[in-house]
This record gives structure tokens, C-alpha cells and sequence, in this order.
């Protein structure tokens, strides 16, 4: 694993971080070059963007620490400064669902503010995420976290002890979701730049990527690890994770946008 390239002092360029941000840079390149079709003009995707990536980083560092409490117990500032108590500069510990709630409500308020169509903006933005996702996961992959539960299938990972995954697990077989996250995630966005041929109305790409990354996520999840504290309907037979239940609210929200939007009698790009 290299979850650290190299260092100088205490800083540290880390194969997360720099994943993330050719993620970040790839998709609002893509956005870009996709907004003139649907009639955007390009600085407007440059500035959304910008409340994407800034909403979407607090939105994951949010979501983690609310469920991981103890580990900044006594030490909150952690929580908010890239220079932690250790010494260390960065911030570790995120959690991609909690961006991604915080990203969509950001982008609504802000294409309301700037009087462009929240749907047609998505249309457009959505499979920028499938590309930064799928990158970003290959950064979870040389750090060693969002890892999967032990397995004796043929996909079956040990990773070093001294990783995230290798902590819990040491020495033991586990599934790489992370591997499994980033090839779900260019799948996706090769089936969205295709279904798009048939793009019917605004909202379309945006109601499909919900859909699509829902069914993903929930079933990636069924094959990683979570501690305890981020399970719900803890101890019954339908235990899932706290995303699992995000993804079936946003599968919902997708399906029906979806046929809300398909059903309308004039449904052509409205």
C-alpha cells in the first residue's frame, strides 16, 4: 500500500488526498466541456463546482465525525484543523455519502440563486461524480481504508497490517471494495453518457445517476466493514448500515423524479 507518497516535515502528500483532487479537477473538466449542450454556460459549471467540492468536503468530514465522537474526545479542534494535535497536517477520516447529501442541497440552493434549472444543471454534473468517485476509490485502494469483510473468494485481499484494513484484519483475506466502488462507478458512467442518447427531459442523467449509484453503494456496502456505531435496526435481520439507508431514501427520490418527470404529458425537456 502507499497511503503516503512522500513527506516533507509534517507535511505529507497522501494517495487519498491526490486522488481526490485529480478527481475533483477531472470532473468539473467534464462538466465543462458537457454544459454547452444543455445551454450553460461554462463559468457558471466552473463556480458550481466550487460550492460542489467545498460543501461536498464538509459534508464527508461531518458525517465521519459525528459517528467516530470518541475519537476526537478531548481534542475537538481536530475536527476542523488540518494541523492536528499529533503535529500532523491534514484531515483524516471522511465519509463520501455525507458530501454527497451536503453537495446536492448546495447545488440546489446555489443554481436557485444563480437562476439556472437545478435539474438541467445535474443533468449535466452527474457523470462528473461517477469520474471523480471511481478515481477517488483508487486513493480508499493505496490507503487501505473503506475496505471490505473477510472472504475466501477469488477477489480476496490481505492487506499490510500497518493499513487501516490490515489493522482490523491482519493477515486475513478480505473483499477490496474499494476496487469494487471504482469499477461500479466507471461502469455507471459509461451506461449515463449512453442512456443519455436517449435523454428525454431535464432531470433524466440526474435521476438515473441517483438510481444507479444507490443500487451500487448498497450493494458494495453489503461486502464492506463498518463499526458497530454506524449500523441501524441493529441486532435484526434487516441490520444495515447508515448509508444503506441513505442509499434507499435516494433511490426513492431518484424513481420518483424519474417517473414524475416521464410521465408529464409535455416531458421534453422541461
Amino acid at each position: 500500500m502507499y497511503p503516503e507518497l512522500f513527506h516533507i516535515g509534517p507535511f505529507s502528500l497522501r494517495s487519498y488526498g491526490l486522488a481526490l483532487a485529480i478527481g475533483f479537477l477531472l470532473g468539473i473538466l467534464l462538466g465543462m466541456k458537457r454544459s454547452p449542450r444543455f445551454g450553460i454556460d461554462k463559468g457558471f459549471i466552473l463556480d458550481v463546482s466550487v460550492v460542489a467540492v467545498i460543501s461536498s468536503i464538509v459534508g464527508s468530514r461531518f458525517f465521519y465525525v459525528i459517528y467516530h465522537l470518541d475519537e476526537f474526545r478531548g481534542r475537538w479542534l481536530d475536527t476542523i484543523n488540518p494541523v492536528q494535535s499529533s503535529g500532523s497536517c491534514g484531515l483524516a477520516g471522511f465519509s463520501m455519502v455525507g458530501g454527497i447529501v451536503l453537495a446536492i442541497f448546495a447545488i440546489l440552493i446555489y443554481s436557485r440563486y444563480r437562476k439556472y434549472p437545478f435539474l438541467k444543471v445535474g443533468d449535466v454534473i452527474a457523470p462528473s461524480f461517477f469520474l471523480g468517485a471511481g478515481i477517488t476509490r483508487i486513493g480508499c485502494f493505496l490507503n487501505g481504508c473503506c475496505f471490505g469483510l473477510p472472504t475466501e473468494c477469488f477477489m480476496k485481499m490481505i492487506f499490510p497490517t500497518n493499513s487501516p484494513a490490515g489493522s482490523i484484519f491482519p493477515n486475513t483475506p478480505i473483499h477490496p471494495t474499494q476496487l469494487y466502488a471504482s469499477a461500479a462507478a466507471f461502469i455507471i458512467l459509461g451506461l449515463l453518457i449512453l442512456l443519455e442518447k436517449k435523454h428525454r427531459f431535464y432531470g433524466y442523467t440526474f435521476a438515473l445517476a441517483m438510481m444507479l449509484y444507490a443500487i451500487d453503494r448498497f450493494v458494495v456496502d453489503i461486502f464492506r466493514y463498518y463499526e458497530t456505531q454506524v449500523m441501524v435496526f441493529k441486532g435484526t435481520p434487516i441490520e444495515i448500515s447508515n448509508n444503506q439507508a441513505i442509499m434507499i431514501l435516494l433511490f426513492i427520490s431518484g424513481f420518483v423524479l424519474f417517473i414524475v418527470k416521464f410521465s408529464t404529458k409535455s416531458n421534453k425537456h422541461k
